[in-house]
């Protein structure tokens, strides 16, 4: 059995090919970024679509950043149209919870996720999505984010120390097994 010819790179089939094989991937970020399956899905549609209109121009080998950058950035876009509805209408409507299937543990575990997510900063918490979900590596998201490498880092430690600091996950980690931790000089940290 023959296999059909791949799409011919810049083509709307070319351009279909990409869409569904990142699909999920994309999603899955744009979920962790908004912290709403239904946004999240929005958002992915959205980028896909403003990046269709300029897909034969995206260089080849760079698809990738050029589409996670446009994920980050209309995120960023929403955010800010958020602020604005959110400075112009008084009181907002409750967002809807969602439940997930599967076992009840996992389900409070992953709802606390998005609790500590969402009290991060916008920047830290993409950089926390992209390095620990997305698995780039920090040059990757310095490219991502168009900023220097010390400002990913920088960004990436504070993130992690809020969310070691979360009053929520502070309380449900278990104790560390062994005696205290001290420090090289004796003392206790």
């Amino acid at each position: 059995m023959t296999h059909p010819p791949a799409p011919e790179p810049g083509t709307d089939a070319d351009f279909a090919a990409f869409a569904a094989a990142a699909w999920p991937r994309l999603v899955r970020t744009a979920r962790l970024l908004t912290g709403d399956f239904h946004e999240a899905e929005d958002l992915v549609q959205t980028t896909l679509a403003k990046v269709y209109g300029r897909w034969h121009k995206v260089p080849r080998d760079e698809i990738d950043l050029y589409v996670r950058r446009a994920l980050v950035n209309n995120n960023l876009s929403r955010l800010r149209r958020r602020r604005v509805a959110h400075l112009l209408v008084p009181v907002l409507p409750e967002p809807a919870r969602h439940r997930d299937a599967g076992h009840a543990e996992h389900v409070e575990e992953r709802a606390l996720l998005f609790e500590a997510l969402a009290d991060l900063s916008v920047r830290q918490r993409t950089v926390m999505v992209l390095r620990y979900w997305d698995d780039l590596t920090e040059q990757e998201i310095a490219d991502v984010l168009q900023c220097s490498l010390g400002t990913v880092k920088t960004h990436a430690r504070r993130g992690l120390a809020a969310l070691r600091a979360h009053p929520r996950i502070a309380s449900a980690a278990p104790p560390l097994p062994g005696p205290p931790l001290r420090t090289p000089y004796g003392a206790r940290p």
